[in-house]
């Protein structure tokens, strides 16, 4: 039986690409970042695609990727935070493996994402009410598909794990 594909979703600062990193190294299991395989494959970081491209032309490079992505068995995925906007997405990641929806309120995310400079939604003066309407806009999304929601707020990375170890029913006895 193939292994079940581990898809963590969220907003920007949930801690997706860390935990994911993590949960890849205690599983013994390929770890991919969607947003890395973006930029991997067009050789350009996404500040430049959306430069170029606009939100539109990075989104149709997520959706490519995320289809190509669902289609290996096996992996655990770092999603970007507005992967959840399509419902083509959506579809793709609820029906190809185990969705974890990392939540983390508005002022962790600030927290958190302060010094990063490659977000480019993030590159305004008015970083919090971005943050705001986006969390609005994609909670009811990111609860749609999730079949585990951790608050990584009040969750140290390694109880995070734990529980989607014990919810996958990967954990060793």
């Amino acid at each position: 039986m193939p292994l079940t594909n581990i898809y963590l979703i969220g907003p920007m600062g949930a801690g997706k690409s860390t935990i994911g990193r993590m949960l890849a190294k205690e599983l013994a299991r390929p770890f991919l970042d969607s947003d890395h395989v973006i930029e991997d494959r067009s050789g350009a970081d996404i500040p430049w695609i959306f430069d170029v491209e606009g939100e539109q032309g990075f989104r149709d490079r997520e959706s490519q990727v995320i289809e190509e992505i669902c289609s290996q068995k096996g992996l655990i995925m770092a999603t970007g935070g507005g992967v959840v906007g399509r419902p083509e997405n959506r579809r793709n990641l609820s029906s190809n493996g185990f969705v974890v929806y990392l939540s983390a309120p508005v002022t962790v995310q600030l927290q958190r994402t302060e010094k990063d400079k490659r977000r480019p939604l993030l590159q305004r003066p008015d970083r919090e009410e971005v943050l705001t309407r986006l969390l609005e806009e994609r909670d009811p999304l990111y609860h749609s598909i999730a079949d585990l929601v951790l608050d990584t707020e009040v969750l140290s990375p390694r109880q995070v794990i734990k529980r989607i170890i014990q919810a996958v029913g990967l954990g060793r006895e």
